[in-house]
């Protein structure tokens, strides 16, 4: 079996996401994915789906991330390892579908209107 690409979004953050059978390495933009997401909650994040489906140490994971922070990074991941491990084997939907895996979080941040702070922030109204 070959390389399987697959993409993942999470706000503003892009993961191309490359999968093959090997013997566990995880690379994240050059570096270990542990070194790469320095938080014990983002490394476990970006392992779940293997973790769902047992297949923890079975494949090779090369990815180029950019945009956005370590979190949107992390999940952004997450959804293409879970895309490309249900294209190696349909079966692995079953147990990455009840969990989220496969959807894509469409929640962004919501734009700074005119004449306010914020997005919903207002300045402060003054009577007099």
């Amino acid at each position: 079996m070959s390389t399987v690409h697959k993409i993942g979004r999470r706000k503003t953050s892009v993961a191309r996401v490359y999968v093959k059978p090997g013997t566990g390495s995880f690379i994240v933009n050059g570096k270990d994915a542990k070194e790469y997401f320095s938080t014990d909650v983002m490394v476990y994040k970006v392992n779940q789906p293997f973790l769902l489906t047992e297949t923890a140490g079975q494949y090779d994971v090369t990815v180029n991330v950019f945009g956005g922070g370590n979190t949107g990074q992390a999940e952004a991941v997450r959804l293409g390892v879970s895309r490309a491990l249900c294209e190696i084997n349909a079966e692995f939907r079953l147990a990455l579908k009840p969990h989220g895996l496969l959807t894509r979080d469409a929640r962004m941040v919501e734009r700074k209107k005119p004449g306010q702070k914020k997005a919903r922030k207002r300045f402060q109204f003054s009577k007099r």
